[in-house]
């Protein structure tokens, strides 16, 4: 699952791995695990880059399990990690609007790119950056907007139906 921060990758990801009976891996999760130290640690010790090195290592360690995996709001910033999503099919995109994602995240200290403040804007600046590379990942889109969590996992789930049937 691919999306900007808040978008629901960690909570759906968990509905949907419950209801295939696989694990959840949570990139973020995972990153926090080998390195010993949260995601902001990580963002003041070593900077973005060095995050997102620790992001891809990840990415490739994890990818081809049988494993519902959330990716990071910016794992599609590196064209590496965005070859090895479409190696590794289906991608899901819960797209949601800045707005949207704004109400859910805004103050969340855990989330180093809009701890500075001015939430929606900085959400703006991402999804213009970021949605066009979404797209370009991406098997199935789902709309998030006001769409609840059951109605987003049975969409998935219908998605997923019919992907299977065409392999």
């Amino acid at each position: 699952m691919i999306g900007l921060m808040g978008s629901g990758k960690s909570s759906i990801g968990r509905r949907l791995a419950k209801k295939l009976k696989l694990d959840l891996i949570d990139l973020d999760d995972y990153i926090v695990a080998q390195a010993g130290m949260s995601i902001p640690d990580i963002f003041a010790e070593r900077g973005e880059d060095g995050f997102r090195d620790m992001e891809t290592a990840a990415l490739r360690a994890v990818l081809g399990r049988p494993a519902v995996i959330a990716s990071g709001g910016g794992v599609v910033m590196r064209e590496e990690n965005r070859a090895l999503l479409k190696e590794h099919t289906p991608v899901i995109w819960l797209k949601a609007s800045p707005e949207f994602l704004a109400e859910r995240i805004d103050g969340d200290s855990n989330r180093p790119l809009i701890a500075e403040g001015d939430t929606l804007s900085r959400l703006q600046q991402l999804a213009e950056l970021r949605y066009p590379l979404y797209e370009e990942c991406a098997d199935f889109t789902l709309p998030r907007g006001d769409m609840n969590k059951p109605d987003a996992l049975a969409a998935i789930l219908k998605f997923l139906d019919k992907w299977k049937k065409r392999k």
